[in-house]
């Protein structure tokens, strides 16, 4: 910051003085979390009545549709304004080409129609990937040395988004990281008369460490093995690509952007932000929440003020909305 000449310093300038009251505290304040920010992953199974606990995410559950039906309206009725949909893919249904993840009666479109049927005012997001369908784990189609084939999974990536929005899914939200999936998505929803289907491009998504449990949450790592996702999502040493890549999609159609994960790159949230001024959100992965979640069951960490400063975190670095599976907890800690 630079000081004018004019500038009086301290006693005159007291920088305590406004933080010496909550009410000073509170109009002073910069940033503001609401339960308006918040979209919860969720992570659906097959069957009726069956929930299941996910061991390395404490707290974090599978739920089959039904369940998921009646768990939905008690986070609306917390103010959460859409859910983000994780299908957790039996072993039987997954192939080398994916064909399950366009099913028109898959588990993704059968949630979405339950979910949309019941609470039609809450928004619905769905993932557009290919891992959780199929037998490698990778987001896409490989050829015989395992590279995952660009166009070839384009081509499935848009039959699968065109599937969702059928089934009525408000946002479909490509995170494969596929060169030009965004534009080809957009033009096969306009075609088809889905001009309202929003589309939130995983524009910005690391090749991280971070996403070990959600890839045990929806069955995909003893897929995947020791194999890696490298070729197609980012450098976690770069910045500038990722502004790159965020301009492309917003060029090709996407109506919002996401960097994953979230608190390891909030400087990533801030330059989409800053520079590009579109609606922005992002990630706070499994991981972040299993490290923070291990520290609380400690009593190293206070867990409700942790849970509020990190969330805090992404809208001071720029975030419109953020995906945690905090959502709930925190929107209960709003609603006191």
């Amino acid at each position: 910051m630079a000081f004018t000449n004019s500038q009086r310093f301290y006693p005159e300038t007291r920088m305590r003085r406004m933080r010496a009251d909550e009410f000073s505290r509170r109009l002073m304040r910069e940033n503001t979390l609401t339960t308006d920010d918040l979209i919860y992953p969720v992570f659906v199974l097959e069957g009726e009545g069956q929930i299941e606990e996910v061991p390395s995410m404490p707290g974090v559950k599978r739920y089959s549709i039904d369940l998921l039906v009646e768990k939905a309206r008690e986070w609306h009725a917390l103010g959460i304004p859409a859910l983000a949909l994780f299908p957790v893919t039996p072993a039987s249904a997954k192939s080398e080409f994916a064909e399950e993840s366009y099913n028109p009666d898959g588990l993704v479109q059968r949630t979405v129609r339950a979910l949309k049927a019941a609470l039609p005012e809450l928004g619905i997001m769905t993932d557009v990937a290919l891992d959780p369908f199929t037998t490698h784990g990778q987001d896409g189609i490989i050829d015989e040395d395992g590279y995952v084939l660009n166009d070839r999974t384009v081509d499935t990536l848009v039959k699968q988004a065109l599937s969702h929005a059928e089934a009525g899914a408000d946002i479909v939200a490509p995170s494969d990281m596929m060169d030009g999936r965004i534009g080809v998505i957009r033009d096969e929803l306009e075609s088809q008369g889905f001009v309202n289907t929003r589309i939130m491009a995983y524009s910005a998504k690391y090749a991280s460490a971070y996403y070990g449990p959600f890839r045990d949450a929806v069955g995909s790592a003893g897929n995947l093995g020791k194999g890696n996702k490298y070729s197609y999502q980012m450098d976690p040493a770069n910045s500038d690509e990722a502004l790159h890549e965020v301009a492309m999609d917003l060029a090709e159609g996407a109506d919002m952007v996401m960097v994953k994960p979230g608190m390891p790159y909030l400087d990533i949230v801030h330059r989409v932000k800053t520079e590009l001024k579109a609606p922005t959100f992002v990630y706070q992965v499994s991981g972040e929440y299993a490290m923070h979640v291990a520290a609380f069951q400690n009593g190293w960490l206070d867990e409700e003020a942790i849970i509020m400063e990190s969330l805090l975190s992404f809208k001071r670095a720029g975030a419109d909305g953020i995906l945690t599976y905090f959502a709930v907890r925190a929107a209960e800690i709003l609603n006191r």
